[in-house]
């Protein structure tokens, strides 16, 4: 069954690899030209219908791509949109110049960079162009009077409009109207205006001589708007006679020439086309290597009554048909988009074909199975059913048994305190032996340490289960409550002072009586003090504060710590609570058990807290007796030897909170290294005691500083405890192995949480190894020694042939990506003999630093003996399979010249290349 799936997966890869071939070939398409087309002169009208005529003639061409600017009569403008375009790779460029003197550096510049330069309508003042496309308005302006002495018959009076005073087409145009007249001597120019080529300029310059109109028979203006301006005064001076007005473009559209002399409007206008369809037309002999013209002179026409009907019926025509051929374009691409779909949908149908057999083949395979697992499913399921009813039965005596299991539980934690004191003993005996001290008095410290923290666990437990079953009786007697404290706090100086903080008691009076259990509340004042003393840093303040009224009295404890998050505050008295902010952690019964103990003094224990700024608890006692019962009411001494013994329990320990050993750092470098994250510092000095031995050691005991140390340092293995603050042990696996960085590292986690749920959990965070607490040391050793031979296997592996045919799977996919990654970027740069590692750091995204310890981690050897290898080995197997000369493989294969390969070839292989090329040929 293997082997037919086998096959059929590699039928589907040949599929899809000749559909993946396929799509890249339907990718081409066909080269395309880009245009640049820069306008800035003329009306805007005339100017539309230029863009117009360019796009109707582009509309034949769908392999052309148009870029368009317009400067709106701006030579600046015009300047730096014809640049812009340049820069973007243009084609070719077509621009009707605002200005010729400004716009001819930038018409050249793109001229010698080997730009065609096609110029409409105006020339610059160079030479430097590829082809001119306008009109002659010498002959435009001949044909106008020519005309205008027609229609007068050789005799009359003209006022004639100009453009704009100095422009080259005012002055052509005027020039060849006076030309056209002098066949007609008869009529004569009797005013001249400039209309600066616009309507309102005219109406205003006509005005100031309306009392000359009256005698005059034509009015010659040189742009139609011009024109349009004079109707419009000679129809306001209402004159009896009709005056012929002439004027020159005849633009179609809306408000054109073409429009005005069919509405009588105007008499004549002479044509003066675009040249925008002949600036494409010859754009497209000039891209397409054909014959061409550098100057083209466009003809021109007067069009009159005559005519009129005619043009606007060619142009509506023409207008048709152009919308047709955009039409027929637009239905032109949607065909060749649906042809394209229907063959990638083809080549769908094609792959889905051969993966509906790969698939049928497995599901036949998956029905046989399902067979034989429907089978054992049915026997499952009565098994569940019987199960289910059991549970039924089991549910009803849970509570029962749950209580019995706290009661066991409250009698067992009774138990543990006579062993606890006959170890507790000894232990204190063995440290007072100055002998025995000097052997081993930090790990006997260890011992007394947490043997007093178990104690410290035992009682709140006692007590906790006690308060549950209204079991804790109070002892109440009349005490000085400011000696009291003060009693407590001389227990609190000595670990005060390591620290060299000031414990300062502020109190109103002296002598304050209030009645309190000592024997309880003693362990309320002890546990604010020793949270206050375990968060306050070095050289801070901690003030403990007494003030009393006429009905209560108030103790307070201030610290400068951390603080508490406000989402927090709520939840610090619930049972079991451990803040997630905090560093240093707890059983989460100290101030839940305060609080319970306050309530049986008929008190209260409040908090207050500003993060980064510090937390004050407060209690608050009643004065006087009336609130207690007689029962609770004991006359006599404080119990010293129980206070001693609770500022023995709440203080030892204090002493080295928050400090991490600092390793020698004057020890010898070892081979490999461990990075060890832990919070409980006594666990974590301990662990790297024992493995500085052998290993390399760096400590960290949160979360966030684990994760930093292993980027910076990247060692060999990391163990990690499962819950630590700010990180978790599993987000940290899940965060190092999703880093291509770190992602070779062996985890081991560390934990108390010992099901078999639990542990699953952990190793899906992609772990190593899950080792419960409490351990057995020489089975962490074990462990580290397993994983990081495992890792030298591994790189053994890969070190001995990467390009073996037989190579396994790497088991992480990020390392296995890193491989592919780094074996690629080094076989495409083999003949590069100037290939250096700032190369291949700089391609996949990681440093020098972290680049060498990634390949030495995973392939056990440098980055540079890995390329020499490759290197090598191709220059092995061109020489065995090519028939390259020895010089020529040299430089294929990346090596500065013969000599050198041949040296290197030699120490590799025992022969130089010519020697092991001969070998080969020879039978």
């Amino acid at each position: 069954m293997k082997t037919i799936y086998n096959r059929l997966n590699n039928i589907t890869l040949l599929f899809f690899f000749c559909f993946l071939l396929s799509g890249c070939e339907k990718q081409k398409e066909n080269p395309s030209y880009r245009i640049g087309f820069s306008q800035c002169v003329g009306s805007d009208l005339w100017r539309r219908t230029m863009l117009e005529e360019i796009k109707m003639e582009l509309s034949l061409h769908q392999d052309a791509e148009l870029t368009y600017a317009d400067a709106n009569g701006s030579s600046k403008l015009q300047e730096k949109q014809t640049r812009e375009m340049i820069n973007e790779g243009i084609d070719i460029l077509i621009i009707s110049p605002n200005e010729a003197q400004p716009l001819t550096p930038i018409v050249e510049e793109a001229y010698n960079k080997g730009i065609p330069v096609i110029i409409i309508d105006r020339k610059t003042a160079s030479t430097a162009y590829t082809a001119y496309v306008g009109a002659d308005n010498f002959q435009i302006g001949k044909m106008a009077g020519e005309y205008v002495g027609e229609i007068l018959k050789g005799k009359g009076n003209i006022v004639e409009v100009m453009g704009l005073p100095g422009s080259s087409p005012t002055i052509e145009r005027q020039r060849g109207f006076n030309e056209g007249l002098k066949k007609y001597p008869g009529i004569s120019v009797t005013n001249q205006v400039y209309g600066n080529w616009l309507k309102k300029d005219t109406e205003e310059e006509l005005a100031k001589i309306k009392d000359s109109l009256i005698n005059i028979d034509a009015v010659f203006a040189h742009n139609d708007q011009m024109a349009s301006g004079s109707r419009k005064i000679l129809n306001n001076l209402q004159l009896k006679k009709q005056i012929k007005v002439i004027g020159i473009d005849a633009l179609p559209g809306k408000g054109g020439g073409l429009e005005m002399v069919s509405s009588k409007v105007l008499t004549a206008s002479v044509l003066y086309p675009t040249g925008g369809k002949e600036a494409i037309t010859t754009a497209f002999k000039i891209l397409n290597k054909e014959s061409f013209s550098k100057e083209n002179i466009l003809q021109s026409l007067v069009i009159d009554s005559t005519n009129v009907d005619l043009m606007k019926l060619q142009w509506n025509k023409f207008t048709s048909q152009q919308k047709d051929i955009e039409r027929q374009g637009s239905l032109l691409k949607g065909q060749k988009k649906l042809f394209k779909n229907q063959q990638i949908v083809l080549n769908i149908i094609v792959i889905t074909l051969v993966l509906s057999v790969v698939f049928g083949g497995l599901a036949l395979y998956a029905l046989l199975e399902n067979r034989k697992i429907n089978k054992n499913l049915e026997a499952n399921n009565i098994e569940i059913l019987n199960q289910r009813n059991q549970l039924i039965e089991m549910s009803s005596k849970a509570e029962a048994a749950t209580e019995a299991k706290l009661n066991f539980f409250t009698n067992m934690s009774h138990e543990f305190r006579t062993p606890l004191t006959l170890i507790l003993s000894p232990l204190e005996d063995l440290i007072q032996n100055e002998k025995i001290k000097s052997v081993a008095e930090k790990k006997l410290n260890l011992i007394h340490k947490n043997v007093y923290r178990l104690l410290k666990l035992i009682n709140q437990l006692i007590d906790y289960r006690k308060i549950e079953h209204n079991k804790m009786r109070l002892s109440v007697s009349q005490t000085n409550i400011v000696s009291f404290v003060n009693d407590i706090l001389e227990s609190f100086q000595y670990n005060a002072r390591k620290k060299n903080i000031d414990i300062r008691l502020i109190t109103d009076a002296q002598e304050i009586k209030v009645w309190l259990d000592v024997n309880m509340l003693d362990k309320v004042i002890f546990n604010l003090l020793s949270n206050a003393l375990k968060f306050t840093p070095a050289n801070e303040i901690i003030y403990v504060e007494i003030t009393h009224g006429s009905e209560s009295v108030v103790l307070s404890v201030k610290d400068n710590g951390p603080g508490i998050a406000a989402e927090e505050i709520e939840h610090v008295f619930d049972h079991f609570y451990q803040a997630h902010t905090n560093a240093a952690k707890g059983s989460g019964l100290g101030l839940s058990l305060s609080k319970e103990l306050m309530t049986l003094h008929h008190g209260n224990i409040t908090v207050e807290s500003t993060k980064i700024q510090g937390t004050k608890f407060s209690i608050r006692l009643q004065l006087g007796d009336a609130h207690f019962s007689e029962q609770e009411k004991l006359r006599g001494k404080v119990n010293k030897d129980v206070l001693y013994e609770d500022a023995k329990i709440y203080t030892t320990g204090l002493s080295d909170i928050n400090e991490i050993r600092n390793l020698d750092s004057l020890t010898t470098i070892k081979q490999e290294s461990v990075l060890i994250i832990e919070d409980n510092h006594d666990l974590l000095n301990y662990l790297g005691n024992k493995f500085e031995e052998d290993y390399e050691v760096f400590l960290a005991d949160t979360g966030e500083k684990g994760i930093a140390s292993a980027y910076e340092q990247v060692p060999d293995l990391i163990i990690s405890d499962l819950v630590l603050p700010e990180l978790s042990g599993r987000s940290i696996t899940e965060k190092l192995k999703s880093d291509i960085r770190t992602s070779h590292i062996p985890i081991i986690l560390l934990s108390a949480h010992g099901s078999l749920e639990q542990q699953i959990n952990g190793m899906e965070s992609m772990a190593d190894a899950y080792i419960v607490k409490p351990f057995n040391y020489d089975y962490l050793v074990a462990t580290v020694k397993s994983l990081l031979k495992n890792r030298y296997l591994l790189k053994s592996h890969y070190v001995s042939d990467i390009s073996s045919s037989g190579k396994q799977p790497i088991s992480k996919s990020l390392d296995k990506k890193f491989i592919n990654d780094f074996a690629g970027i080094v076989e495409q740069n083999l003949s590069n003999e100037n290939f250096s590692v700032d190369e291949i750091s700089k391609e996949i995204g990681i440093s020098r630093v972290q680049l060498y310890r990634k390949v030495k981690a995973l392939l056990d050897c440098s980055v540079a003996d890995y390329i020499m290898n490759r290197r090598l080995k191709k220059a092995k197997y061109l020489l065995i399979n090519e028939r390259y000369s020895i010089a020529e493989i040299t430089y294929m294969v990346g090596f500065s010249s013969p000599n050198y390969f041949s040296t290197v070839f030699k120490s590799k292989y025992g022969m130089r290349p010519s020697e092991f090329k001969k070998n080969q040929i020879s039978p």
